[in-house]
């Protein structure tokens, strides 16, 4: 099916809520075009282009709900499927957390669509692994990638009045390469709304330079050092963090943000004062949707962290009402604000450390403390007097980022940084921090 407009999707939102005969009715609809290209061996193994669109009803009487979802818009369809949810919120139990349908909002448009990235055509992904797999090859390189593109649109309406349509757009791409023996890795990732901030040949050359200089990797001793750690490095470590700022967890005793005794650190300082962080749905480089899908409450431009201390939680509508406190959106993006200087300045003002390029297959280790393990990979070099001076092999790190931002030196100059890891968009910066915590070697590259 095509996407919709706003005029087709509200249409059909009408009619699904004119079908209910229950005490509410809420409606979401997701449409999306997705294209893909995926190489391997220096080689294109698939590409390919999938459409599709969902809408789901969920009506409630009371406090019982029920839920359907379909992909067919005809009126007999649509009608089936609301009657379906019906009758499984008529044999549901009772939800003690319900809470009825919000009231009318207003959603001010961010700017989530761009025309050059909905553009992309399966040229365009050509070129991308062309680029990529040509210039590993000039190299004596393996490469391997994933480029995607998605063009679609999300629309929410419930039986209160509530209406939001937007169409969006973004762009997605990892890159690694290896030498042919398989001694030395490299790897790059991008993510934007806008194509024209996506360069291919970039992207794939800084993949490319990290294989070649991470031959001969040399083993150093587990312990403490300062790092460098590149944006990618440090979302996957920051973003366990930025995911954890929800109140009731707090408030129950289940997160860093747990009080002993009870209650919450709202307003603490629990950071560097050097760590400012925020939410904002309509910031230029990392656009959202100015709506929270599950709540249908609008977002708004918050601050997280301020001045290295705790400025807001995230509350659902049923804590905050239990609380007493505001409820508002669940944030779709996490910016933090960082320096001026480029990651060559950070590693020349280093006399020794550690610069990461990448960290995964990260655990949490005790959730109240936000103690992570992982593992680094695809370039790790030593850093002595400002100057890379060697490769050194991988380290299993156990490390937690509330400690990270204790430990701050510098800050960078924010990069974006978007995919399913970190979930959700963020800006970044690339970070030196001191005494970070490398337990043991790894043999992998």
């Amino acid at each position: 099916m095509k996407q919709l407009n706003q005029d087709e999707a509200r249409r059909i939102c009408e009619r699904v809520i004119g079908f209910s005969k229950a005490d509410e009715c809420r409606v979401l609809i997701n449409g999306n075009r997705t294209g893909n290209i995926r190489y391997a061996q220096n080689s294109v193994s698939t590409a390919g282009l999938n459409e599709n669109v969902q809408l789901t009803v969920s009506v409630a009487f009371g406090k019982r709900q029920g839920t359907a979802s379909l992909n067919e818009f005809d009126d007999r369809s649509l009608e089936k499927a609301v009657r379906r949810a019906e009758d499984v919120a008529r044999l549901a139990p009772e939800n003690p957390e319900f809470l009825p349908a919000i009231g009318k909002q207003e959603f001010r448009a961010s700017a989530t669509f761009n025309k050059d990235t909905a553009a992309i055509d399966p040229e365009f992904r050509a070129e991308v692994a062309s680029h990529s797999i040509d210039a590993g090859r000039k190299n004596k390189l393996v490469t391997a990638g994933f480029f995607v593109d998605t063009t679609g649109f999300e629309t929410i309406a419930n039986s209160n009045g509530v209406f939001g349509h937007q169409e969006f757009t973004n762009l997605s791409f990892t890159c690694t390469a290896r030498t042919e023996d398989g001694r030395g890795s490299g790897w790059v990732t991008r993510y934007a709304n806008d194509a024209r901030r996506f360069d291919a040949r970039e992207a794939s050359a800084v993949a490319i330079e990290k294989a070649l200089r991470s031959v001969e990797a040399k083993a150093l001793e587990p312990g403490r050092y300062t790092v460098i750690l590149e944006p990618a490095a440090t979302s996957e470590i920051i973003g366990r963090m930025f995911g954890a700022f929800d109140a009731r967890q707090a408030d129950e005793g289940r997160s860093f943000l747990s009080k002993k005794g009870g209650g919450n650190r709202l307003g603490e300082k629990l950071f560097d004062e050097q760590v400012n962080v925020w939410a904002d749905p309509w910031d230029k480089d990392v656009p959202v949707r100015p709506w929270d899908s599950s709540s249908m409450l609008a977002r708004e431009r918050t601050d997280i962290i301020k001045n290295g201390k705790v400025a807001s939680l995230d509350y659902s509508r049923y804590w905050a009402a239990r609380q007493k406190a505001r409820a508002s959106g669940r944030h779709g993006n996490m910016i933090m604000a960082g320096g001026s200087k480029s990651m060559e300045e950070l590693i020349a003002s280093t006399k020794k450390g550690v610069l990461v390029t990448r960290t995964w297959y990260i655990r949490t280790v005790d959730p109240q403390s936000l103690l992570l393990t992982g593992l680094t990979r695809d370039g790790t070099f030593y850093v002595e007097n400002g100057k890379i001076k060697h490769p050194i092999k991988n380290f299993r790190f156990n490390e937690s980022p509330v400690s990270m931002l204790n430990n701050l030196d510098e800050l960078g100059k924010p990069q974006v940084i978007g995919g399913d890891e970190v979930r959700f968009q963020m800006v970044i910066p690339p970070m030196k921090v001191r005494d970070f915590n490398f337990t043991s070697l790894s043999d992998a590259v």
